[in-house]
């Protein structure tokens, strides 16, 4: 038989039960589409992780207050931080490019008729430059803005919405801030969802940390240190000399435990991108599950419809067809099966994958090479679990195929 003939019989063979092919085909739909919506959600929120390292930079420290045990009990926070303490730092830094105590808090912000409970955070003026912070509109407070205690600030690019107002209008208007007046002088560039790490820039109202100790919260003590080191390469020069010089400040003894502690960002985004990998590789391969059973399904079908057809089998045979023509005949009709739902799937799959953007608001990325390796995968599972199937059909004996009833 030539090629064109085998593969014309063969979708003749497909197109004869429709019904049962479109049902073992749903097996690959339902597997393949779950392998693209997995790996791109993976996809998606690894590229949320490095835009979020970018945004942090990659010499960016922070130190916080730590937990104090005594006799294995934990007895909450220990010392708390201090501007004082970001002042040593810069006394005379060897590692050390720039620091920014930080303290925030969820206020209410009212503007006309609109209110919202916002995350308000009170910086030094540097703060913005550490975190790679851009104004849209306007300008930053400036040092002695903060010194003076002044009542300005500085918002994300989302803050006006829950107040019903465009951001950008509120520029030169004034807001209030747990009831206390507020100029806003500028607007920052929207940064997107990011990774939420103490929530997001774009719905965050920056003030002066004076104005925010003194006027706002109440309170002399920070929530934290931003730490600017030289470079990536002194991270751990400048991890040393944060240590030294506040276990300095606070006067604890060689041998005590810290009662401070020091993050590096970027590592504990690393940490989180590989957790992100792992639970990306678990979904996939959950996924594929699907796909085997899938195929499975296939080969059973194969198997009943080499039953059903062993007279066709049989007259074929007895006309000259040859065993590879048989082998070649079933074999094709399982990867069409197979190819069908995996192009199927995929569509499948890049439809609910947008979906998810669209209203869960999550980070989906469908990428050609999953696309690819979906439909290869598809492919190979045809072959695969299509091969027993049709050599059975290929060694059955024309004569007693003939005889089946």
């Amino acid at each position: 038989m030539l090629i064109g003939e085998i593969i014309k019989v063969a979708f003749q063979a497909i197109r004869a039960n429709k019904m049962r092919s479109i049902l073992t085909m749903l097996g690959i739909v339902i597997g393949i589409a779950a392998v693209i919506t997995m790996v791109a959600l993976g996809e998606g929120a690894q590229r949320a992780v490095s835009e979020r390292l970018q945004q942090l930079g990659t010499n960016v420290l922070s130190v916080n207050p730590g937990q104090q045990m005594f006799g294995g009990v934990d007895r909450g926070s220990g010392a708390a931080l201090l501007v004082q303490d970001a002042e040593a730092l810069m006394r005379d830094p060897r590692y050390i490019k720039d620091v920014s105590p930080e303290m925030d808090r969820r206020l209410q912000v009212g503007y006309g008729n609109g209110n919202s409970n916002t995350s308000i955070r009170g910086i030094w003026p540097n703060g913005f430059k550490i975190n790679n912070l851009d104004v849209a509109y306007g300008r930053f407070f400036t040092e002695g803005e903060n010194r003076g205690r002044r009542r300005v600030a500085v918002v994300g690019a989302r803050v006006g919405d829950p107040l019903n107002i465009e951001t950008t209008s509120l520029i030169g208007k004034t807001i209030t801030i747990k009831g206390i007046p507020f100029d806003v002088i500028g607007v920052l560039k929207e940064k997107g969802q990011g990774m939420g790490f103490g929530g997001s820039v774009d719905d965050r109202i920056y003030i002066p940390l004076a104005t925010a100790q003194f006027r706002v919260f109440g309170q002399e003590r920070v929530n934290e240190i931003q730490v600017q080191a030289l470079s990536p390469e002194v991270m751990n020069g400048a991890m040393a000399e944060i240590d030294r010089v506040i276990r300095r400040e606070h006067r604890i003894r060689p041998g005590d435990a810290s009662d401070f502690s020091i993050r590096n960002q970027a590592t504990l985004l690393d940490t989180f991108q590989e957790t992100t990998e792992t639970f990306s590789f678990l979904l996939a391969a959950i996924a594929i599950v699907s796909l085997v059973v899938g195929g499975i399904g296939i080969m059973n079908i194969m198997l009943v419809s080499v039953t059903e057809r062993t007279r066709e089998i049989g007259v074929r045979k007895a006309l000259g067809a040859r065993r590879r023509d048989i082998l070649l005949q079933f074999l094709i009709e399982a990867l069409v099966l197979c190819m069908a739902g995996g192009i199927l799937g995929l569509g499948l799959g890049v439809w609910v994958a947008h979906l998810m953007a669209s209203m869960a608001q999550w980070n989906t990325i469908v990428a050609p090479e999953s696309a690819i390796l979906a439909i290869g995968f598809s492919a190979f599972i045809g072959i695969f679990f299509g091969l027993w199937p049709a050599r059975r059909a290929a060694s059955l004996d024309p004569i007693v195929s003939l005889r089946y009833e």
